[in-house]
């Protein structure tokens, strides 16, 4: 399971227990010290280089980075049994807002912030419950051997969607999570207004749908996936993550990214309710939304700051290959985290909805 798609998870049950939070292997945990889960891999490398060190190195503190990654149902778990075995908690946009509606998460203090850097955060980076640490995109990409440089190309999702002017072999990512699916991506190409997205009228997204399906070979589950899909030339245009893109672009595809229309989210740094830490719980998220530090971060992982004065120490050739570049946020499209967290009468969130009209309809 990839780390997007875990931490999509919101259901009640705890995922199989197997976590580090559900273990509560924090009991010997001094009140100096501070837990910090940054995830795995190649981010949670970075996040260690950027963050946990310096801010160490700054403060004194103690810190333990945790590479792994969290649910609502392992922070419930947390908070409700009085057994907080992590301090800060990076987590996606969808799983801060589920948690923040519960009351699992402590309110950031944002009086400890300098005015300018606070200033630079951008505004939906910054809720009551959490600041964003890093954002991405989900972009349009090209094979450049199918679709060059002197021959049209789809501009925008309408385009895509015109498989008669464009024939090729496409790809698009699956929907059988509900938070992540070419939803947005199925109004746009409907003529759907991109600030009249949401609510989103899930009868049209499916008709939408139901156009483009025939013309889809693979709809992938995972970052690793696409890449790979990319990489091997097994489609000639679709939709993926930007870091991904760029990082099949660097291991030598002939792919081009057009970030026009591009799907913007984001994460969060937040803390849960009731950590013995929170003071410097609260300290290591203010160092981590510093300009200076994002830009140290955007250098080893391709994902944009939320602090946009970030951009001031990041290379021009770099900065353009992230997803809150000024120019690139201006042709994205937010995605809405709180409206696919809202629960209906039946109890249901709307992203509940789509996963479940999603798995009936891709057996049609």
């Amino acid at each position: 399971m990839n780390r997007r798609k875990f931490m999509q998870t919101t259901t009640s049950a705890v995922a199989g227990g197997a976590l580090y939070l559900a273990r509560g292997q924090a009991s010997a945990q001094s009140p100096g010290e501070l837990r910090v889960m940054v995830y795995g891999g190649d981010v949670g490398k970075a996040n260690i280089e950027a963050y946990v060190k310096p801010f160490q190195a700054e403060t004194g503190v103690k810190v333990t980075p945790i590479t792994d990654q969290v649910n609502v149902a392992q922070l419930e778990l947390m908070v409700k049994s009085n057994n907080i075995t992590v301090d800060v908690v990076a987590a996606s946009a969808n799983v801060i807002f589920s948690a923040a509606k519960k009351g699992y998460l402590q309110d950031i203090d944002y009086s400890i912030y300098n005015k300018a850097e606070l200033e630079g955060i951008l505004d939906f980076a910054k809720q009551p419950f959490g600041v964003t640490g890093l954002l991405y995109s989900f972009v349009m990409f090209y094979n450049r051997e199918k679709f060059p440089n002197s021959k049209p190309r789809p501009a925008n999702w309408a385009e895509f969607w015109d498989v008669k002017k464009f024939p090729s072999v496409r790809t698009l990512i699956t929907g059988q999570n509900g938070t992540e699916g070419a939803w947005e991506e199925a109004l746009l190409a409907d003529g759907v207004a991109p600030d009249a997205i949401y609510p989103m009228d899930l009868d049209r997204v499916f008709a939408s749908l139901d156009k483009i399906k025939p013309h889809i070979r693979k709809w992938y589950a995972t970052g690793s996936e696409i890449q790979q899909i990319m990489r091997e030339k097994a489609a000639d245009i679709g939709n993926c993550y930007d870091g991904r893109g760029q990082a099949a672009i660097d291991q030598g595809a002939p792919i081009e990214i057009n970030r026009n229309q591009a799907k913007l989210s984001w994460d969060y740094w937040t803390i849960p309710k009731g950590s013995p830490n929170e003071r410097n719980a609260q300290k290591f998220i203010e160092f981590a939304t510093r300009a200076e530090r994002q830009a140290a971060f955007a250098q080893l992982a391709a994902f944009g700051p939320s602090n946009i004065n970030a951009y001031k120490f990041i290379p021009e050739e770099r900065a353009r290959k992230l997803a809150s570049q000024p120019d690139h946020l201006k042709n994205s499209i937010r995605m809405n985290p709180k409206w696919y967290t809202e629960v209906g009468s039946d109890g249901r969130t709307n992203a509940d909805r789509l996963r479940d009209r999603w798995n009936d309809w891709i057996l049609r």
